[in-house]
């Protein structure tokens, strides 16, 4: 049993909160707003981003690092901590598994390298999470929470969290998503166990509603997966581009499992938006070659963390050379890239490793804190690790500085983890990535925003 009477529902901390989002300005010339002298069309549209201009990212030369033995933990434990990961292998976001379970292993095998947590080594059950077209993420969890684990990292989509966090924090146990981006988690009301690390799409969206403007776009037409995360994003684009004075001429959605999208392209291209933006998963393998062959430059298509992924294998070369597309999170240093090759060796995206990686780090942060591995005592730290104390970044000189009696503030390879009362990241990166003739992506600029 356990004892959830001092745990307020979240939704009652939330209800008056107001978010602003504070953008660094990119470096470009002219006004982001885009001139309302009429809208052209998509052939002839004046599309020209600003000049690449890589951000320098979250790095810390002032934060701890650990350079000596990592001192014993003053409180052991009969109970190891064992985690769960409920991570994509297969369904429409499979293409994100592997660099979140790469990051996992990482953090897993840094942790048990200094020592473990409370004196004993943390292990980890993987388990997959499909779609939502599937009920594997629901059996999944079933058996994760009779290994008894304290915590479970995942799901990756919204849609699947949905399906699954009741069962979760329900059974007293953690649910911290590297990836889950809907702004509907932030009222859930979780008994304070569900945790992400990576942002809202109230921050994604106006990033790239913003963007799009920035780039020259007057009108912009979407295609949209009718799901948790599709329109939660569409809506914070939406206001973002029409809030810098872009008008938005076309709205399709389609749904998890359609295998048709000519009727939503054609829809979209008939409003001549001088823009597409594409909010799906991997349903733009079939909707990309639908847009181009319609005679659509890819320097007039812009993405999103569901769909960025190399398709270097899946289009002929320059089907998609200009596209652009966002991803929460700094730009993984190759250092971090370099660790999680040594752990799979045939990774190739690295979206949300570092948020996956932050992830044990902090619940193991957590635990060392809270001196316990109970899921709801876990909780109850995590937010005191991500901030007000010393600057730390990776588990071995955090736990020195806890094991020395000190506070700390973890800031991790996702950028500068600070939580809301939520669970959520209160600021954040998002990355801007520009597709290659291989169809491959580099990345642009960052920006970072608070929300």
């Amino acid at each position: 049993m356990f004892d959830l009477s001092q745990a307020a529902p979240r939704a009652a901390k939330l209800t008056a909160l107001g978010i602003g989002v504070a953008l660094l300005a990119t470096a470009c010339g002219g006004s982001s707003t885009p001139s309302q002298t009429g809208s052209s069309s998509a052939a002839a549209a004046g599309i020209s981003c600003p000049a690449p201009s890589a951000g320098a990212g979250a790095g810390n030369s002032q934060a701890a690092t650990n350079t000596g033995p990592v001192p014993p933990s003053t409180t052991t434990t009969a109970t190891p901590l064992k985690l769960g990961s409920l991570l994509p292998t297969t369904g429409s976001l499979a293409f994100l598994g592997p660099p979140e379970i790469a990051g996992v292993n990482l953090g897993i095998k840094e942790v048990n390298d200094a020592g473990g947590v409370l004196g004993a080594p943390v292990s980890v059950v993987h388990r997959d999470s499909g779609d939502t077209k599937t009920d594997i993420a629901t059996q999944s969890t079933t058996a994760l929470l009779g290994q008894g684990v304290s915590a479970i990292i995942g799901a990756a989509s919204s849609g699947v969290s949905k399906t699954v966090i009741n069962q979760i924090t329900g059974a007293g146990v953690i649910q911290f998503s590297p990836a889950n981006t809907s702004p509907d988690f932030t009222t859930w009301d979780d008994k304070g166990l569900y945790w992400r690390t990576a942002p809202s799409d109230v921050l994604q969206g106006k990033v790239l509603g913003n963007y799009m403007a920035t780039c020259g776009a007057q009108t912009v037409g979407m295609i949209v997966l009718n799901d948790a995360y599709g329109t939660g994003l569409q809506k914070n684009v939406k206001e973002a581009f029409e809030a810098a004075g872009g008008k938005v001429v076309a709205e399709e959605l389609f749904n998890e499992g359609d295998s048709q999208f000519s009727s939503q392209v054609d829809k979209v291209i008939a409003a001549k938006p001088d823009a597409i933006a594409l909010i799906t998963f991997d349903q733009a393998k079939s909707i990309v070659p639908l847009i181009t062959g319609k005679g659509i430059k890819p320097t007039q298509l812009f993405m999103v963390d569901g769909n960025t992924s190399d398709y270097s294998k899946d289009f002929q070369a320059g089907t998609l050379k200009g596209a652009q597309g966002t991803i929460p999170g700094t730009f993984a240093k190759d250092a971090f890239k370099q660790k999680l090759l040594a752990i799979d060796p045939a990774l190739k995206d690295y979206s949300y490793a570092g948020e996956s990686y932050d992830a044990v780090n902090l619940i193991s942060l957590a635990s060392e804190a809270a001196k316990s591995t109970k899921g709801t005592d876990i909780a109850a730290k995590l937010k005191d690790v991500s901030e007000g104390g010393e600057k730390c970044t990776d588990f071995a000189s955090c736990v020195t500085l806890l094991r020395q009696g000190k506070d700390i503030d973890y800031d991790g390879q996702s950028g500068p983890v600070t939580f809301s009362d939520a669970g959520d990241p209160t600021e954040a990166y998002i990355g801007i990535y520009e597709y290659q003739d291989n169809n491959t992506y580099k990345p642009v600029r960052e920006e970072f925003g608070k929300l």
